[in-house]
């Protein structure tokens, strides 16, 4: 049986205290915590290692280059792809995503053309398709959800059509913590031949992930929710759809020769990462890979399951709360509100209780506006929380109502 208690101790921060308080971190759909071996990695690349990679042919920018490419190898793997070309480090998801509606959308989104989202989506997965809707003319449209949390697959038909260019989708909605079917999704886009790019910030974090079996043409995801440095994260493209994109941004290292009359560009996956990329925590994203692959994944994925059962049934016992997403698969996230108690009240007094959790939109404005709330107060649990911090939840929701009804 995988044993929370244990891993708790290859997380330094999770053994602070807060008001005098030990700390119950449950903000971990925003970041996670990092493991030692990830602050070890990165604290020694910058110690001993550190040189910029790809131009320099001294020991240490060959050494930092060969890690930095080992690490888009493990990422590959993971991502279920034997082609490192078609893997891509960004700043982030938010950077992948705007690096498809750029680069692939300029040059293949026309007027007239349609690109679907979902309502659940981040705005992350709304805003750069919008953005690129209004410049060229195209149509965005919404694959709505029911009040359990559920996508309405059943009226995507009604939306796809021969103009239809992309579906973005996330693979795990971030405030109703829904993980949608997305295979049907899949191909009754590809059959209108549109493109699907998967957002799969909480999707990896909470399951495994292989991109070819999904049969998505994109998938994008962000290091600091998988435990992993912040400001990095990871495009994956196909590679004939990579080759076919021009670049998003123009600098050094994309280029494979630069003059003033013409500049040709370098192969994928650099043609991608213009400037000196974030090497060192590129690597230290590889890394907390390895520490994960390393678990019990199916031993975690049961452990998430009975945390987010045990938190859903004990925080119904409280009257008045509302949990929102009730979908039969989901990860575990779970976003409420207390009826005559505001979630940013409801915050401050659980982090006064040591309890650190989040409040208000959660970037998913749509699903505010889908349940008639401004916000709501979150919960997102993690592989080293444990049943035992659940109740300090609860006991803190309880002690909050007390307060402030």
């Amino acid at each position: 049986m995988f044993d929370a208690k244990h891993i708790r101790s290859e997380f330094p921060l999770l053994g602070r205290e807060v008001y005098g308080k030990p700390l119950v971190y449950l903000d971990n759909a925003a970041t996670a915590q990092k493991p030692q071996v990830v602050i070890d990695t990165i604290a020694r690349l910058y110690r001993e290692e550190n040189a910029n990679i790809h131009r320099g042919v001294h020991l240490l920018s060959e050494r930092c280059t060969e890690l930095y490419e080992n690490a888009r190898r493990v990422v590959a793997e993971a991502l279920g792809t034997s082609d490192t070309g078609e893997v891509v480090f960004t700043a982030g998801a938010t950077a992948s995503i705007n690096t498809v509606a750029w680069a692939w959308g300029e040059k293949f989104v026309a007027e007239g053309d349609n690109v679907v989202v979902s309502e659940m989506e981040h705005h992350s997965n709304i805003v750069p398709w919008q953005m690129l809707c209004e410049r060229k003319g195209a149509e965005l449209r919404v694959l709505p959800f029911d009040d359990e949390g559920n996508l309405r697959v059943e009226m995507l038909d009604s939306l796809l059509d021969g103009h239809t260019r992309m579906v973005a989708i996330t693979q795990a909605s971030n405030t109703l913590g829904t993980i949608p079917d997305l295979r049907p999704i899949v191909e009754r886009a590809h059959a209108v031949g549109a493109l699907v790019l998967i957002d799969g910030c909480q999707g990896f974090v909470h399951s495994e992930v292989n991109v070819k079996e999904l049969g998505c043409d994109f998938y994008a995801f962000s290091s600091h929710k998988l435990y992993g440095p912040n400001g990095v994260g990871v495009l994956y493209g196909r590679r004939e759809l990579l080759e076919a994109m021009p670049p998003f941004l123009g600098g050094g290292d994309m280029v494979k020769k630069v003059t003033f009359e013409r500049t040709t560009y370098a192969d994928i996956p650099l043609k991608f990462e213009a400037g000196t990329a974030n090497y060192i925590d590129a690597i230290g994203l590889a890394e907390a890979i390895k520490f994960l692959r390393g678990l019990d994944r199916e031993g975690v994925m049961a452990h998430e399951r009975a945390l987010l059962e045990y938190a859903t049934e004990e925080l119904c016992k409280i009257e008045g709360l509302r949990i929102y997403g009730s979908a039969a698969t989901k990860c575990s996230i779970v976003s409420f509100n207390v009826e005559g108690v505001h979630n940013f009240d409801l915050g401050a007094v659980l982090d006064r209780s040591g309890v650190a959790i989040r409040t208000g939109a959660h970037c998913a404005d749509p699903v505010m506006a889908h349940y008639g709330v401004p916000g709501m107060a979150r919960a997102s649990f993690a592989l080293y929380n444990t049943a035992e911090e659940v109740d300090a939840l609860v006991a803190g929701v309880r002690k909050a109502v007390r307060m402030l009804k």
